[in-house]
């Protein structure tokens, strides 16, 4: 048994749960939906029916029937004596292994590869024989692949050295390496909510406490709680996403990027801004890259090819001071040895020609939203839906804290997505789902059809306290 959680855990990752009757079936619903949001592991060991019945204010006989049901649908087994402990998920989950029966999947935001990578993949196999001349342990990454990074950064007007940038395989990793090698346990650590379920995975793995600082699709960052957050908290680091976030596909003001430089730099914390969305534009246009000015050491960039090139083409880059570049060199090793060779020598290649592959994928992401936007209008005209620039997901506001249980009720009707808690660094958001527009126009508009008999069915099932809720819009 890997690991276990107690019961004032779980009625917290839980949220609001009671989403329809019977109750004992939404309370199931409720772990199910964490067990496939990964937020709950295969092999936890679940609560005793009597503590969880406490935490929650419920009945042991509700507990007890919705432990039941979760035996029943394979989601957990249980021993008397031993406990309650979740189960590999299996293919009545209707995981991406179902995909291809014509589930549309749309827990990841990231658009089909772009058109000419198959190409460029070809054209470098065939200098195969240079590639596998080389050592091939290179754990800061091949130097011609650096000076492209670094003359990207240039041309947007961040002066950068090859010896200020550290190749990764991918930018999870990166965002991984950089919080192993700056946090301790215990530190803190300023966090976006919502924001990037991975990278808060990543935090808290290096042991860290995040501190959440709302942002919103209608007023954006919540400057007088970061002010607040950092003087109070000191926080080691902040992880950030100024440009396009994600979920809500914000983009940071001059002045709220101004406003948290300053704060961080009188805090003493490292502002780390994941840059894997900021160039997906739409209908912005060009705009300066924030935080040029920042004192040495203050600013780390993240960035990768995932959601610009592919998500299969696993290379991200850090770009930081040469100290710290020197730091997360001797930590790497204990992660990884290197970014394979191949891939590095692809994005060598498509950097040298990213213009035209932001230029495409910025006509893929406009078909996308502006079908989303126009089958949402039609379909739900009661939910709110935010015009964004750019970025890859519309982050809805609903007009009932029912997320989770349209995510499972849809995930029925063959639709996968991740409920608005997924987001969340401190609970909540059950009033929000985030909607990526990556997938192609059509599928996209067939999703939509499917959540609005999916929000019908769960609005007249659930009991009046649950739609009548009010929760936190955040």
């Amino acid at each position: 048994m890997d690991s276990r959680i107690s019961a004032r855990a779980l009625s917290a990752a839980l949220g609001g749960w009671r989403t329809k009757e019977p109750v004992y079936e939404a309370l199931a619903d409720g772990i199910r939906l964490l067990c496939l949001d990964n937020r709950l592991a295969p092999r936890t060991a679940l609560p005793a029916e009597r503590e969880l019945a406490g935490a929650l204010a419920a009945s042991r006989s509700t507990v007890a029937a919705a432990y039941r049901s979760l035996r029943d649908s394979g989601h957990i087994s249980s021993l008397r004596g031993s406990g309650s402990v979740t189960l590999p998920l299996g293919r009545h989950d209707l995981g991406r292994a179902a995909a291809a029966d014509g589930t549309i999947d749309l827990q990841q935001a990231s658009p089909p590869a772009w058109p000419g990578l198959a190409g460029v993949m070809g054209d470098v196999a065939q200098s195969a024989s240079t590639l596998v001349a080389r050592v091939g342990y290179d754990v800061l990454g091949r130097i011609e692949l650096r000076e492209a990074i670094a003359r990207h950064y240039e041309r947007r007007g961040i002066p950068t050295r090859p010896d200020e940038v550290l190749v990764t395989t991918g930018a999870q990793s990166a965002i991984h390496l950089v919080a192993s090698v700056l946090l301790g346990r215990g530190d803190r650590v300023l966090v976006e909510t919502p924001t990037y379920p991975h990278a808060v995975d990543a935090l808290r793995r290096a042991g860290s406490r995040p501190v959440g600082v709302p942002v919103t699709t209608e007023d954006g960052w919540d400057l007088d709680r970061a002010e607040q957050a950092f003087a109070r908290t000191l926080p080691v680091m902040a992880y950030l996403m100024p440009d396009f976030h994600n979920p809500t596909g914000r983009s940071m003001t001059p002045e709220e990027r101004d406003l948290f430089l300053l704060a961080g730099e009188r805090a003493g914390s490292v502002l780390v801004l994941d840059e894997t969305t900021s160039e997906l534009d739409i209908d912005r246009g060009a705009v300066a890259p924030g935080f040029a000015t920042a004192e040495p050491g203050t600013v780390v960039r993240v960035g990768s090819m995932g959601k610009t090139v592919w998500g299969g083409l696993r290379v991200g880059w850090v770009r930081a001071e040469g100290d710290l570049i020197r730091r997360l060199v001797a930590a790497r090793p204990a992660q990884d040895l290197g970014t394979p060779e191949f891939e590095q020598a692809v994005v060598t290649r498509l950097l040298d020609d990213l213009d035209g592959i932001l230029a495409q994928r910025s006509s893929l992401l406009r078909s996308g939203r502006d079908a989303l936007v126009s089958a949402l209008a039609e379909h739900l005209p009661e939910w709110r839906v935010p015009a964004v620039n750019g970025g890859v997901s519309l982050w809805i506001e609903l007009n009932a804290p029912l997320s989770s249980a349209v995510v499972i009720d849809v995930r029925s009707r063959g639709v996968l997505l991740s409920a608005g808690p997924r987001f969340s660094v401190e609970g909540g958001h059950e009033r929000h789902l985030r909607v990526p527009f990556t997938a192609p126009p059509e599928e996209l508009v067939r999703a939509v059809r499917e959540l609005a008999q999916s929000w019908r069915s769960v609005r007249a099932g659930a009991p009046a306290t649950a739609v009548d809720r009010v929760g936190a819009v955040v």
